[in-house]
């Protein structure tokens, strides 16, 4: 026999910290899913709290705050089941937790058993790992029962964990509820292990997953419902909020009397379930997934912080012309202001295209030359300097100068200032600290130089579509010209990195894949050039370390994942 259910996903976007806000808006989505009379409704991991919240964990006000703004919430639940995130607390522990609220009162607690500890992760600095599996009915025992499951995030990847544990216990359904955090390749990563774990229990899945930016992080959503034969059967869009609604067809059975199966028998009520409108949900790319990551982690940044508008120094060149298009996408044009701050080294060609990238993207574009400021500075200095020969120090100057200037105008303006640097640059420390690393927020990264490319070309592709013109976003020579500094005459970036087609390579192997010298040359790269790339990253820890945060979008990002000390002697 088989009972129907309806489930819902809320793929909501949460805020740390923001109780109110956050109990408000799974009210609100509580109320859409009675209005189609669902059963159950799953909410991500700590979606009370937002995820992650970090040290407001040690705050002991906070997690009472969060318990009471549960209690509250209890109260709004009625015939519809809800699973919530929350914070638990047991004497002087607190847990990661998933509240099974119905008729107006918490039925029961789930604390999460298997707590990650690694990349971008740190829940043992806070939590308390759980003990038991939680099973609870749905139905009247001992017949018409559905055995359902609940459980959080990590404790799906494991082989033989809180899943098994459940399918043995005899549930049928799993409600998996997460905050599972964007990166290249992991959506097919994601939906491999669901549906391996639902094939191999022989039960339904049903995977909620937190949509939204949260400082460096950027969750994507893509909630997915999978069948007892491993097939995924509802998708949930991917970057946006959305409610996920599918009527399953669960087998019935009995339960096991483990101890460590906690029960909630309630009688539910027939409903008379209306249609759910058909959804088209088209999939995304892989560079789309990237594209739209950076969007999202962008804007929310800025909006969940407080500013209305940013500001960026546009250089004429591929990367700055990136992140003012994303910007756009992010945020429309009315609310993003590029400068282009020429020097003496500054070409014809980097200025139109500046300028051609600001008429495009309607947005304000103001012209602040800096080479009064510059003769100023080598003025001061010139006593200090005589008798030494140029080098990067008179470089660097005008970096220097044009960060100040964008400085200047965000504290005069209230504008938000988005350093432009790529991932290449900030792994081998071809940036100016105080220059062009000065900012609030970094968009790119952690976008290698070659993806950066990518991406300015399927925006320009997708500019074609949308318009229906052969079009250019980004203006063609922005992406066809060598990439360069402009710092002194003639100046390339080949002059001090290696190819970027090969550097990011050596890169992803060093940084992500964290290979050693001798595996990395086996490769096939020039072991010169490998140790001159190796040696530049090391050296550059101190920079990275105070440059903006930006967003993950790669296995293993600088910052969160990974953390190296800056007085390091090992070389290996």
């Amino acid at each position: 026999m088989k009972k129907n259910l309806r489930i819902a996903l809320a793929q909501i976007n949460c805020i740390v910290g923001d109780l109110d806000g956050n109990a408000a808006k799974i009210i609100q989505y509580i109320r859409r899913a009675e209005g189609f009379c669902v059963d159950i409704i799953c909410f991500p991991e700590l979606a009370l709290t937002g995820y992650p919240p970090e040290d407001l964990l040690l705050k002991p006000k906070f997690v009472d705050d969060n318990l009471k703004k549960l209690k509250e919430l209890s109260r709004a639940v009625a015939d519809t089941v809800a699973i919530v995130g929350f914070v638990d607390r047991k004497s002087r522990d607190i847990f990661n937790a998933a509240a099974v609220i119905y008729k107006g009162k918490v039925c029961g607690i789930y604390h999460k058993m298997h707590l990650p500890n690694y990349g971008v992760f740190d829940e043992k600095r806070y939590f308390t790992p759980g003990e038991n599996p939680m099973v609870f009915r749905w139905g009247s025992p001992p017949h018409q029962c559905i055995g359902v499951g609940v459980n959080i995030c990590e404790d799906i990847w494991q082989e033989c964990g809180p899943i098994n544990k459940q399918a043995l216990c005899g549930a049928k359904l799993i409600l998996n509820i997460n905050a599972s955090p964007f990166y290249a390749g992991k959506t097919s990563e994601r939906e491999k292990l669901v549906r391996g774990q639902a094939k191999q229990n022989r039960l339904f899945i049903c995977y909620t997953n937190l949509v939204g930016g949260q400082d460096e992080l950027v969750f994507d959503g893509q909630s997915l419902i999978a069948d007892n034969a491993g097939r995924v059967v509802a998708k949930a869009e991917a970057f946006q909020e959305d409610l996920l609604i599918a009527d399953l067809a669960i087998p019935e059975g009995k339960l096991s009397r483990s101890k460590k199966v906690i029960t909630i028998t309630e009688r539910v009520v027939i409903k008379h379930k209306p249609r759910l409108p058909k959804k088209d949900r088209k999939p995304l790319s892989p560079i789309a997934l990237d594209y739209q990551a950076l969007v999202l982690g962008l804007r929310d940044y800025v909006t969940k912080n407080g500013f209305k508008k940013v500001v960026i120094g546009l250089s004429g060149g591929i990367d700055s012309a990136l992140v003012g298009v994303l910007a756009v996408d992010a945020l429309e044009a009315e609310n993003v202001i590029g400068v282009f701050m020429p020097s003496r080294y500054s070409s014809h060609e980097s200025e139109a295209d500046a300028a051609g990238l600001a008429r495009n993207l309607g947005i304000k574009l103001l012209n602040i030359p800096i080479e009064r400021l510059y003769k100023a500075y080598l003025m001061v200095l010139k006593p200090h300097f005589l008798r030494l020969k140029k080098n990067i120090a008179e470089e660097n100057l005008q970096a220097r100068i044009r960060g100040n200037i964008l400085m200047a105008l965000s504290n005069k303006f209230g504008w938000l200032v988005l350093a432009t640097g790529n991932k290449s640059e900030m792994s081998t420390g071809y940036a100016t600290l105080y220059g062009d690393m000065a900012g609030g927020f970094a968009v790119i990264k952690d976008v290698p130089k070659i993806l950066v490319y990518k991406l300015a070309k399927y925006r320009n592709a997708r500019h074609n579509v949308l318009s229906g013109a052969l079009s250019f976003l980004i203006p063609q020579r922005v992406i066809t010209k060598e990439p360069t500094a402009e710092l002194k005459p003639n100046q390339k970036d080949t002059d001090t990195l290696p190819p970027y087609e090969t550097l990011d390579r050596i890169l992803k192997a060093y940084v992500e894949a964290d290979k050693d010298l001798t595996k990395i040359i086996s490769l096939g790269f020039d072991k010169e050039t490998v140790l001159r790339v190796l040696r530049m990253v090391d050296r550059s820890e101190y920079k990275r370390r105070q440059s903006p945060p930006g967003i993950k979008i790669t296995p293993k990002a600088f910052g969160r994942d990974r953390r190296m000390p800056i007085t390091n002697r090992y070389r290996g």
